[in-house]
């Protein structure tokens, strides 16, 4: 199955999920008394919108090249994860602000149940995280590794409120207050993961030279190539899953410009062949020259 049909079924997957936990939050919220849970549950409701929008760019991504995009829509997935990365940060936004408002209004404990709850919640989502990821990281994705982070920040947040909600039903009076203590320090960790995720979506957008394993493996697999003696330049740039290579090949200065052209053919094919994610190559010829100081 073709990485981009791959990332589309995750995510899928991940919007069907995060509808289900805001379910099981809202309700568990409103019955159990946990304005936490509330939060939560509005802070779970930013990651399906999140993730409605890496779908589409996910699936936007994975048009293929045209006259207007002759490189193909890969960087949407760059841009899907710029959004996803203000969703969260408008979410850490969000959870502080409702924490310092309701620290000023009396509180009641919220009801004993809901600490179960929440632990399901954690140990769902963590396994929703590591089950995203390694799929994304199978097939290098920038969005699917978004879309799993995002749940890794929501298990940070549910895992604050763990905490707060426990401090608060233990022990109670003016300790109520501790849940909207731990929801502001979660919102500092997704803070941090909203960081993690924009940085390396930046390096592909600005094409940031950092592919340093898979230029290693170029190099190596095109000196097995038959007429290729070295290789030169040779810059990498990411769109979506797939990535475009401009290669210089040094060949024999004394052949013809039709055996060259032969040769670069050869390279290119065995290239793409060899390592399927390169969507595209372009290579320069370059005559080997020995050096006055060989001579």
């Amino acid at each position: 199955m073709k990485p981009e049909l791959i990332l589309e079924k995750t995510l899928r997957k991940s919007f069907i999920f995060n509808i289900i936990i805001i379910c099981i939050k809202l309700i568990s919220g409103i019955v159990g008394n946990s304005f936490a849970l509330l939060a939560d549950a509005v802070e779970s409701a930013s990651d399906v919108v999140a993730s409605a929008i890496v779908w589409l760019g996910a699936r936007w991504a994975a048009r293929p090249a045209d006259e207007n995009h002759p490189y193909g829509h890969g960087r949407a997935e760059s841009l899907v994860t710029f959004v996803v990365v203000l969703l969260l940060v408008l979410s850490s936004v969000t959870i502080v602000y409702h924490s310092i408002s309701n620290i000023q209004k009396p509180q009641q404990a919220p009801e004993t149940w809901t600490i179960a709850v929440i632990l399901l919640i954690i140990v769902a989502k963590e396994i929703a995280y590591r089950f995203i990821y390694s799929i994304s990281d199978r097939i290098n994705s920038t969005s699917g590794r978004s879309e799993a982070w995002h749940h890794r920040s929501d298990a940070i947040t549910s895992l604050s409120t763990l905490v707060g909600v426990t401090i608060a039903v233990v022990a109670g009076g003016k300790w109520v207050i501790a849940d909207e203590m731990a929801a502001m320090v979660a919102a500092g960790f997704i803070l941090y993961n909203a960081y993690k995720l924009f940085r390396p979506a930046l390096s592909e957008v600005l094409d940031e030279h950092v592919h340093h394993q898979l230029e290693d493996d170029i190099r190596r697999i095109s000196k097995e190539v038959d007429g290729v003696l070295d290789t030169e330049k040779c810059h990498i740039r990411k769109a979506g899953l797939s990535y475009f290579v401009d290669l210089h090949a040094i060949v024999d200065g004394e052949i013809s410009v039709r055996e060259g052209h032969e040769i670069a053919h050869r390279l290119k094919d065995v290239l793409m062949n060899e390592i399927p994610s390169i969507s595209n190559v372009l290579i320069h010829v370059e005559p080997y020259e020995v050096k006055k100081s060989q001579k």
